[in-house]
């Protein structure tokens, strides 16, 4: 640190907050359009599912030799785009809901949330509570969502006999 008083500092500080949120923002950006590509592509590979079994090992293979650098594009990635456009067929939901939390996140709730609205509510508390990972994994398999619900349907009751 080159100085050391306070208007200094309070300067540096002002920045860092700048930079990370930049850096935040661009996160966030990046990881809608990556969202929004998978679904894009999870639209195509059900559009043509009718080409056999194995159109989505071709597609994988002719991917890679066309991106050998990328990751993501594995026959498994693209089942899930699949699966994940199968099931959110109203691409406002993925572009202001799904896209908010990571393509992990996404895949770990197409697989272990059977539910709409659980599914829904499973990627609006990770946006909100920035769950890693791991969290949302537990969270879900400890059964949140319904400890969630009956909680709030126990407090609803308590309002409603209030009246």
């Amino acid at each position: 640190m080159l100085m050391n008083n306070n208007e200094y500092l309070d300067l540096v500080q002002t920045i860092k907050q700048e930079i990370q949120q930049a850096q935040y923002k661009a996160t966030l950006s990046v990881n809608k359009e990556l969202i929004m590509l998978y679904y894009n592509i999870g639209k195509i590979i059900n559009e043509h599912k009718s080409w056999g079994n194995k159109f989505i090992e071709n597609l994988a293979a002719d991917i890679k030799l066309s991106f050998p650098n990328a990751k993501g594009y594995s026959v498994r990635n693209l089942k899930y785009m699949s699966k994940f456009a199968s099931t959110y067929p109203d691409e406002q939901f993925v572009q202001t809901v799904s896209a908010q939390i990571p393509w992990s996140h996404n895949v770990a709730i197409l697989d272990k949330v059977k539910g709409e609205k659980q599914r829904e509510w499973y990627i609006r508390k990770t946006a909100e509570n920035g769950w890693s990972h791991n969290v949302l994994i537990h969270q879900i398999e400890s059964g949140l969502y319904e400890r969630q619900a009956i909680a709030d349907k126990i407090s609803n009751f308590e309002i409603k006999n209030k009246k």
